[in-house]
């Protein structure tokens, strides 16, 4: 069995802070995001070979990223895109990994920007359960959230009806981008891009293999969170963190008032200043200010300002 994590998105809704790191490399406690998912599909023994397959402005990121880690299995697998608009989609991604990559085995494929709460493991043993293409899927608790996802009905663990990003829907429960592919289905991916569908989202493939045969979810409670937006991750670190904080053993915090779920990283100082959620990367000097709900890049200093919901860029100075 093969994984791929797709890692090709350029982030544009978290720019500055991912104008010039994948978003995947964002840190969630000790860890950043993909670390998590490396570590799930590392102890897997059913998994042999795991594909990163990111863009080529991102290659050598995720090359220097690797070759520090203490991953085996990962390898990675270029997109031959380096701007937004030159993207294939997902699933016209993932349709040329199978065939550069020579896959022909069952595919696991997970987004490298999920933060999930359920062990990989747990969603490969349900896959090679049923035989089937699956889906991972989660109850948002919310119709107006829901509507930016793929919906799921399901008959008991069965997909019976699946609609991508509908705008009526009539449940919560909602396909995450966790899925898990039969090697008799891979040859689908082609089939479904020549007869001229959607090559983006991949709910509009699982709809289509949903129409032609059977597809099962794997639900789960606990936390699921898709960080593409300032809002979404200051969430995942706020769950990660539980509303305590995290300050560095090399980072200085001093005459200060830290609400919850404040992260500062290495070699960063905070004086004087009252922080709430909010995530304070390395090398940065933050004196004198008020800062809530916002992510303060590396080797930056803030100096007698009030911020809120603002995301500040590395090497910016802002007195």
């Amino acid at each position: 069995m093969k994984a791929v994590v797709l890692a090709g998105g350029y982030a544009t809704r978290l720019w500055p802070i991912t104008k010039h790191r994948p978003k995947m490399f964002l840190p969630v406690g000790d860890e950043t995001v993909i670390d998590v998912i490396f570590e799930d599909l590392e102890k897997d023994d059913r998994i042999s070979e795991v594909f990163v397959s990111t863009n080529e402005r991102f290659e050598e990121s995720f090359e220097e990223y690797l070759s520090d880690s203490p991953f085996e299995k990962p390898t990675v697998s270029v997109e031959e895109t380096v701007e937004e608009d030159e993207k294939f989609g997902v699933v016209g991604a993932l349709e040329q990994l199978i065939d550069r990559e020579n896959v022909e085995e069952d595919l696991i494929v997970i987004a490298g920007d999920n933060l999930l709460s359920f062990d990989v493991s747990e969603f490969v043993d349900f896959f090679e359960a049923k035989q089937t293409p699956c889906i991972a899927a989660y109850d948002v608790g919310s119709k107006e959230r829901a509507k930016s996802y793929g919906l799921v009905e399901l008959d008991g663990d069965r997909v019976v009806d699946f609609q991508e990003k509908p705008d009526d829907p009539k449940s919560t429960l909602v396909s995450i981008a966790c899925y898990a592919f039969p090697a008799k289905t891979l040859p689908k991916f082609d089939e479904y891009l020549q007869d001229g569908n959607n090559p983006d989202e991949p709910g509009w493939f699982i709809q289509w293999l949903q129409q032609r045969g059977d597809v099962h979810a794997f639900t789960f409670d606990g936390a699921w969170f898709d960080i593409g937006t300032p809002e979404s991750y200051l969430d995942a670190v706020s769950w990660y963190l539980g509303g305590e904080n995290f300050v560095h053993e090399t980072a200085t915090v001093s005459d200060s008032e830290l609400g919850e779920n404040v992260y500062v990283m290495e070699n960063s100082a905070v004086e004087g200043s009252t922080l709430e959620k909010t995530v304070v990367f390395s090398n940065t000097t933050i004196r004198n200010a008020d800062i809530r709900n916002t992510i303060v890049d590396e080797e930056t200093h803030v100096e007698n300002l009030d911020l809120s919901n603002a995301l500040i860029g590395a090497h910016s100075h802002l007195e």
